[in-house]
């Protein structure tokens, strides 16, 4: 298993971070990212661990129309979520496993420090540069910290 990590430092209070990436993530995240996830739907499970969630992407999407998801770790109390592809997206895209895993630690009352970690196969025939899977990641943060700013001010 390869991996990619990274971290990035937002200006959110954890408490509202980790509401809208875990607790509120299948109504979240199609308002973060309107042109590119349609809907998300629960599937299986109450939206924590052991969770299915299906991503259904918008039409303009090239070569993708779904990714099936399963929260593989959730956990509250230390503020850390991972979710595993199952089906679509990334796995049609060269990947024969992904998971993106998030842990985020209160660095003041308005700053949160997230860890991201990528762990991932590629499927032989696919040439993958060590990194890339981080910044679909990177931009789903931004986009999620733009709105939640929009929303706490």
């Amino acid at each position: 298993m390869k991996e990619d990590i990274a971290q990035v430092t937002v200006s959110i209070p954890i408490k509202d971070l980790w509401k809208a990436m875990a607790c509120d993530m299948r109504h979240v995240v199609p308002k973060v990212l309107p042109d590119i996830v349609s809907e998300v739907e629960l599937l299986e499970g109450d939206g924590g661990f052991g969770s299915m969630l299906l991503f259904k992407f918008c039409p303009d999407v090239p070569k993708v129309s779904y990714q099936l998801e399963r929260i593989v770790e959730y956990d509250e109390s230390v503020y850390q979520i991972a979710l595993e592809i199952l089906e679509g997206g990334h796995i049609d895209h060269g990947f024969s496993s992904y998971t993106t895993a998030f842990k985020l630690t209160q660095v003041s009352e308005a700053k949160t420090l997230i860890d991201i970690k990528v762990l991932y196969e590629t499927k032989p025939e696919h040439n993958h540069t060590p990194g890339d899977t981080i910044k679909a990641t990177f931009r789903y943060i931004n986009s999620l910290e733009q709105y939640l700013l929009k929303d706490l001010s």
